[in-house]
């Protein structure tokens, strides 16, 4: 069985969110986009929701988290290489995101992060299975 995830996101702003991840090389699938919603593909069964806050608060009661202060999650993308984790963080970084924290580096596992322009936190990382301790 393959299992397909939506990561719904509230943004203060679709337009520039949709542009932001335009720049990082990720798609959107205007079939499920919107004034309200737009769907970002990240890869064949990994998709993000970017719902304006309006449309996410019709998902729930709750509150959303204020990113300035709080962290919900933390998004982690599983990339091929080491290269390609710099190239997606700069990628990030020179399209308006921050990096809140610098890379960390285990020989097998190496990693960056970045918030996007909402403050949603994205971990980049690459493993090496085979080089994995024991």
């Amino acid at each position: 069985m393959s299992t397909k995830i939506f990561v719904n996101l509230p943004v203060k702003d679709l337009a520039k969110s949709i542009a932001f991840f335009s720049r990082l090389g990720y798609t959107v699938n205007s079939r499920f986009t919107d004034d309200n919603a737009g769907c970002l593909v990240i890869s064949d069964s990994i998709f993000a929701m970017l719902l304006t806050e309006s449309s996410f608060k019709a998902f729930t009661e709750m509150e959303i988290p204020d990113t300035a202060t709080s962290a919900q999650a933390i998004l982690a993308l599983g990339l091929d290489s080491r290269a390609e984790v710099d190239e997606l963080v700069a990628k990030a970084v020179a399209a308006g995101a921050t990096e809140p924290r610098g890379a960390t580096d285990e020989g097998f596992l190496y990693g960056r992060s970045f918030a996007d322009l909402d403050g949603h936190l994205w971990e980049a990382f690459w493993m090496d299975p085979a080089a994995l301790p024991d």
